[in-house]
């Protein structure tokens, strides 16, 4: 496994996915806890199976994929099956980014979560890094980049950790109000200092 790991995280909508482009672009090895999400339910995965087993045949598309749309309606108004559905997912994601973390190379690694807190990956990482906005601009960018609606998106921001939490708990804070070079002039900084970290 990578000897430091930065755990990065945020609301939905903060983007988060901007700040680990810019440290991929300088070098930085990112294990994205979303794309493994999605790898370990993929047709032919365990994962599928036992939520096929779970939720029914409503739960897969036609051609076999997870049926995401219905899945998210289905678990994000009812926090039993949302609880259900975590207890399929969530150790198969670990261990999916346990393998992946132990690959990375660079000088130090990050691991992306938006559930970094809320699913224990924090345990993985030595540092944690906030993108921060507030729930007004989360709000916005979430609808304008995914087409969800504003019930959805609000029922997202209730499952995941409030911002006041998040704050309290982050080692370092990014504001991401401004423009991209505004968030990346404050990455660069930080990356200096996460180097050497990882190097000591």
């Amino acid at each position: 496994m990578a000897s430091w790991i930065l755990g990065i995280t945020g609301g939905i909508g903060s983007g988060k996915t901007a700040a680990t482009d810019y440290l991929h672009s300088l070098g930085i090895t990112i294990v994205d806890a979303d794309v493994v999400s999605r790898e370990i339910v993929a047709p032919g995965q365990p994962a599928l199976t036992a939520i096929h087993q779970y939720f029914g045949d409503e739960a897969l598309l036609e051609n076999g994929q997870l049926n995401r749309p219905w899945l998210r309606q289905r678990v994000f108004s009812d926090p039993e099956q949302r609880l259900a559905l975590e207890a399929i997912t969530h150790p198969a994601i670990r261990e999916g980014l346990r393998q992946q973390l132990q690959a990375a190379t660079s000088p130090y690694a990050v691991l992306a979560s938006p559930l970094l807190w809320e699913s224990g990956q924090v345990n993985f990482v030595q540092r944690t890094l906030l993108i921060d906005v507030s729930e007004a601009t989360q709000m916005l960018r979430a609808s304008q980049r995914d087409g969800v609606s504003a019930e959805q998106i609000k029922a997202i921001m209730q499952a995941q950790w409030s911002r006041g939490q998040r704050l309290a708990r982050a080692d370092d804070i990014v504001s991401n109000e401004g423009s991209v070079a505004d968030l990346q002039r404050q990455l660069d900084t930080l990356h200096q200092q996460y180097l050497e970290l990882a190097s000591a």
